[in-house]
C-alpha cells in the first residue's frame, strides 16, 4: 500500500507542477492582451479627434506602501531651443511680432468654448478649409495696430496665440479651463511652451521659414501658413507634456532599480508591476500611434507648399529627434518592467510548487501514520 501510494506521488508532481504554471500564468497572459485599455489608467479617447493623450500629471504613485530610498542625484538639463538668427534678406527695422504655442490639458471641448466666446463677444470665429478639422480659428474683434490678434485652438488640448500680449494670453488661459477635460499643473505649462518670432517679407514673396523665423507672404491672405505653423508647434508642445510624464514615470521607478542593486529584491506586488505596464504601453501607444509625430497629416498630402512649410518647422522644433529619444527611454523602461514581471512570475511558480510539495509530504506521512497503525 505505502509503496503504491509512493509510486503514484511521484507520477502526480510533475503533473501538478504543469498545472500549476499554466494556471498562474493565466492572470498575465489574459492582462497582457488587454493592457492598453486598462481601466485603472488615466487614459481619455475622444471620438471625435485623431489624437488623444493621456494625463501626464494624474498619475498614482503606486509605490506609495513602500518607503522609498533617496536616489543619486541626477542632472537634468533643459531642451535645448534653437536661438534666432537675424535673416540676411530681413531688414532689421521691419517689425515683428511673437507667436507662442501651450498645451493645457489633455482635451478642449471645441463646441462648448465657441459658444462661450461668443457669449464673451471679443473674438469672432474665422472660416477655415473644409478639410481642417478638430480646430478652433479666432481673431480678436478690436485691434491694437494694424497687425491682428489670433488664437488656434486645438482639440488635443493645445493654444497657439499669434500676435497676443502676455496679460491677454493669461486672461485666455484662464478662461480656458472652463472648458478643458483633466488640465495639466500651470507650471508644467509654462515651462513646456514654444515661442516663435514672426515677420512680414517682400523678399521672393513666398512664405517660409528661415533661420528660426517666420516670414509670411506680404501679399494676399496667409491664414493656411499660419495654421501649418500652428500645427507643428501645437504638435511640439503637446510631446513636450509627455516628454514630462515620461519623466514622472521614470522618476517613480528609479527605487526599484536602487532595490534590485543594493537589496536584490522586488517590493512591488504583481498589481503595482502590471499598473506600470500600462501606464508605459498607454504613453508608447499615444506617441507612435494616436498622434501624427511619426507621419505626417491628411491635410498636407495635396498641399506640397504647406508640407514644406510644416516638416520645416517641425525639424526647426527637433520633433523627429525627441520623438526617437523617448522611444528608446521607452524601450529601456519595457526592458526593466518585463524583468520585474518575469522575475515575480517566478517566485509564484515557486511559492505554488512548495506548496504543492508541502501538500504531498503531508499525505504522505498520514499513509505512513495509517499504516503503522493498521
Amino acid at each position: 500500500m505505502f509503496t503504491l501510494q509512493l509510486g503514484i506521488a511521484r507520477f502526480a508532481l510533475p503533473t501538478v507542477r504543469i498545472v500549476s504554471r499554466f494556471v498562474s500564468a493565466q492572470p498575465r497572459q489574459t492582462w497582457l492582451k488587454n493592457s492598453c485599455i486598462s481601466s485603472t489608467l488615466p487614459l481619455k479617447l475622444s471620438p471625435n479627434t485623431k489624437c488623444f493623450s493621456i494625463s501626464s500629471f494624474h498619475y498614482q504613485n503606486t509605490s506609495e506602501p513602500f518607503k522609498q530610498k533617496p536616489s543619486l542625484a541626477k542632472k537634468k538639463s533643459e531642451r535645448k531651443r534653437r536661438t534666432i538668427i537675424e535673416d540676411e534678406h530681413q531688414i532689421s527695422s521691419n517689425p515683428q511680432w511673437e507667436v507662442i504655442a501651450y498645451s493645457t490639458a489633455e482635451e478642449y471641448d471645441l463646441k462648448k468654448l465657441m459658444q462661450g466666446l461668443q457669449q464673451q463677444a471679443l473674438y469672432h470665429p474665422s472660416s477655415m478649409s473644409e478639410d481642417i478639422h478638430d480646430v478652433l480659428h479666432v481673431s480678436a474683434r478690436y485691434q491694437v495696430d494694424r497687425e491682428p490678434r489670433e488664437i488656434y485652438f486645438f482639440r488635443e488640448g493645445s493654444v497657439v496665440f499669434w500676435n497676443v500680449s502676455e496679460l491677454e494670453r493669461k486672461n485666455v488661459l484662464l478662461f480656458l479651463k472652463n472648458y478643458e477635460d483633466d488640465s495639466y499643473d500651470k507650471d508644467i505649462v509654462a515651462e513646456g511652451n514654444e515661442k516663435m518670432v514672426y515677420a512680414y517679407t517682400e523678399v521672393f514673396n513666398k512664405t517660409r521659414l528661415t533661420n528660426g523665423r517666420i516670414l509670411l507672404n506680404d501679399e494676399g491672405s496667409t491664414d493656411l501658413e499660419k495654421y501649418t505653423f500652428s500645427n507643428a508647434l501645437a504638435l511640439s508642445v503637446k510631446l513636450a507634456t509627455w516628454e514630462a510624464s515620461l519623466d514622472k514615470y521614470v522618476d517613480s521607478i528609479e527605487f526599484v532599480v536602487e532595490d534590485l542593486k543594493e537589496v536584490g529584491r522586488i517590493q512591488l506586488s504583481r498589481s503595482d508591476v502590471l499598473k506600470k505596464q500600462g501606464e508605459l504601453f498607454s504613453l508608447r501607444h499615444l506617441i507612435n500611434l494616436s498622434s501624427d509625430l511619426l507621419d505626417t497629416p491628411d491635410f498636407y498630402w495635396d498641399r506640397e507648399n504647406l508640407e514644406t512649410l510644416y516638416h520645416k518647422t517641425c525639424n526647426h522644433l527637433n520633433i523627429s529627434k525627441r520623438t526617437k529619444v523617448m522611444n528608446e527611454k521607452l524601450n529601456h523602461c519595457v526592458e526593466l518592467v518585463e524583468l520585474l514581471s518575469r522575475q515575480l512570475t517566478d517566485a509564484h511558480h515557486t511559492r505554488l510548487e512548495w506548496m504543492i510539495i508541502a501538500l504531498i509530504t503531508v499525505e504522505v506521512g498520514f499513509e505512513v501514520v495509517h499504516l503503522f497503525h493498521s
